[in-house]
């Protein structure tokens, strides 16, 4: 039986899962670790995004049979000269390998899909990062090519740039 996963708005107390993506091996296609500054900045600005409508993004909380397994989120961008929406996620590597991402990007398609105002969501992981690629493919992302993509600031590397059409729109 499939382990059905639950998006939960990102919360106050949902700092600790910060700094658990921060290690190595949570960063190697990102940039490496953030610094603690950093860490607290992201999560104001998640608190943030929880805050404004839901049109202009949000982050959540990844949990699967009440445990809380990673984070996941969508925002506002322009990619070739067209408004739409990037996400991003990260599975805690105990929970790894079950395809809890898969489903967690899934949901978040159709939450997008109800109250997102963008026709298209994109994923932008490295070519190198077999997994989230596979992610994309599982999660019915489509493959447009490969794109010079940088992230974090200052940082450029070759990414895939996979497409979501959101439904109701």
């Amino acid at each position: 039986m499939e382990t059905r996963v639950r998006l939960e708005p990102w919360a106050e107390d949902d700092f600790w899962l910060l700094p658990r993506k921060n290690e190595p091996a949570m960063t190697e296609h990102l940039g490496g670790p953030e610094t603690d500054a950093k860490l607290h900045e992201r999560h104001r600005r998640y608190l943030a995004m929880s805050a404004r409508e839901p049109a202009a993004g949000r982050m959540f909380r990844v949990v699967a049979e009440g445990e809380t397994v990673g984070s996941i989120g969508f925002w506002e961008r322009v990619w070739q000269d067209e408004e739409v929406y990037e996400t991003g996620w990260g599975i805690l590597p105990e929970f790894q390998g079950r395809g809890l991402a898969a489903r967690a990007a899934r949901a978040l398609i159709a939450h997008a899909s109800t109250h997102g105002t963008r026709r298209h969501l994109h994923a932008f992981p490295s070519v190198d990062h077999a997994a989230s690629n596979g992610v994309c493919r599982a999660a019915g992302f489509v493959l447009r090519g490969e794109a010079r993509f940088e992230y974090p600031p200052g940082h450029w590397h070759t990414s895939n740039d996979w497409r979501a059409v959101l439904g109701g729109l």
